[in-house]
């Protein structure tokens, strides 16, 4: 298995732990939980960039550049609502 393959599986894995601990802070019945889920969040956070940056200076990761053409569109669509 290449890199590439396993850093996209990681990094995949690490967007739905932080689903996962976004859905148990928003669910939790005490400060305490909530607090532990947000900070193990963060914690997921933090790793999904560093996976997300390490794949991007390789170029496994490319973003498209939006046209701002696209950009007033979406946003004309959202003020008229």
């Amino acid at each position: 298995m290449e890199d590439k393959d396993l850093m996209e599986k990681e990094l995949l894995n690490v967007k739905n732990a932080c689903d996962l601990y976004m859905h148990g802070a928003i669910e939790s019945s005490t400060t305490e939980t909530h607090n532990a889920f947000k900070e193990a969040l963060n914690t997921s956070l933090d790793i999904q960039n560093k996976i997300y940056n390490l794949m991007a200076e390789r170029g496994w990761y490319a973003t498209d550049i939006a046209e701002q053409t696209k950009i007033n569109q979406v946003k004309q669509k959202f003020q008229n609502q």
